[in-house]
């Protein structure tokens, strides 16, 4: 049977859409495959990692008729990669194997049985389901998701805290040194308020796979929260992930309110500055000292070599004089990840930890702790 027959331009997009969590290796060997269910003239490819789960739907020629496979992801799309864009592909079954067929190319590649693909079993209570332009939650993922734990034993700090209440959409990431918030009006209205936590696997795959076309045309993506599910359904495809569970910390707690010293200044002259003052620190020690006093800002790092950098910005500021340390690359980080021209900077003294923001914008804050250096 003829499973598909169509360029490689197709068949590859409709792949790459469902691989990005295909791990090449896993406990489970079949979790190294993509399950491909034929029905009629429509295909439908689907992939797991037990946790989340990517389905798309798509035709893509071929014969007419019922046939469900496994192959593997990658080797599938390693192949077509060395293939023309243009050029027509076929997927044949034969017996237990399946035969890729590209101009004068043939390739024998093995299956595993549809049957043993262990599906992810779906919350059988989701709660009501809103829509967002994918563009909205792609900027909004974009601003908090460099804060986000990496395999933190607080498991719950890896991810981002997602709460959806009204018409206001709210993302919250932290990793216990910084914290990260952004949040934007709605065009619908979400009701109750409903607070989950994304895994930082979901949370990547989403920011790849959602749409960057803005303005009333945007793509929109649609949601629905269980227990312990979230299902987004967006461009013909259905997502499904397991929520981590836990408690996440009080992050309304953890921004400053009133500190009394505040600095707008020019996003990247600081970002370049802070880039030249990081070469002089080491791997192990990224610590920069900043001291802030009227009309000067002093930027200086140095290195167990006695090596140092000094860098001076000039600002318009009357406030008190502040020395105080930070990790450079959690500066960097804000700073490299945001678009806006300024940024305003808040500090109460040496010990107390910074807000970050946009001037006359209460929609980004990011806080980040002082370092002793």
């Amino acid at each position: 049977m003829i499973v598909l027959k169509a360029t490689q331009d197709k068949v590859l997009a409709v792949l790459q859409s469902v691989s990005g969590i295909v791990e090449r290796r896993h406990t489970l060997p079949i979790l190294a495959n993509v399950l491909i269910k034929k029905t009629g003239n429509a295909l439908q490819f689907t992939t797991s990692d037990l946790e989340i789960q990517i389905r798309t739907t798509a035709e893509l020629g071929g014969d007419t008729g019922d046939f469900s496979t496994t192959i593997g992801a990658r080797k599938l799309i390693d192949i077509l990669k060395t293939m023309p864009g243009d050029q027509t592909v076929g997927l044949e079954s034969q017996q237990s194997k399946m035969i890729l067929k590209g101009g004068k190319s043939r390739f024998t590649l093995q299956t595993l049985p549809a049957e043993d693909f262990p599906l992810v079993q779906e919350a059988a209570n989701f709660g009501p389901a809103f829509s967002v332009p994918q563009k909205v939650l792609k900027d909004l993922m974009g601003q908090v998701s460099f804060a986000m734990a990496v395999q933190d034993i607080r498991y719950y700090l890896n991810g981002i805290l997602f709460v959806a209440e009204g018409n206001t959409l709210s993302l919250v990431a932290t990793d216990g040194h910084r914290l990260a918030f952004a949040s934007a009006e709605l065009d619908v209205d979400v009701g109750e308020k409903q607070e989950v936590i994304l895994p930082r696997k979901t949370v990547l795959e989403l920011q790849r796979l959602l749409s960057d076309v803005g303005g009333e045309n945007s793509p929109r993506i649609e949601m629905q929260f269980a227990n312990n599910q979230a299902k987004f359904t967006f461009g013909g495809m259905e997502f499904v992930t397991k929520l981590v569970e836990g408690k996440f910390p009080d992050y309304n707690r953890v921004i400053p309110r009133n500190h009394h010293n505040s600095v707008t200044l020019g996003r990247a002259p600081l970002l370049a500055s802070l880039q030249r003052t990081a070469i002089m620190t080491s791997d192990k020690f990224k610590g920069v000292r900043l001291t802030i006093e009227p009309g000067t800002l002093r930027v200086a790092s140095n290195n167990a070599d006695q090596e140092e950098a000094v860098d001076e910005l000039d600002i318009d500021y009357g406030g008190d004089t502040i020395d105080i340390g930070f990790n450079v690359t959690y500066l960097l980080d804000v700073l490299a990840n945001m678009s806006q021209d300024m940024v305003k900077i808040e500090l109460a003294d040496s010990n107390s930890s910074a807000l970050v923001s946009i001037p006359g914008n209460d929609n980004f804050k990011y806080v980040v702790m002082p370092m002793r250096i």
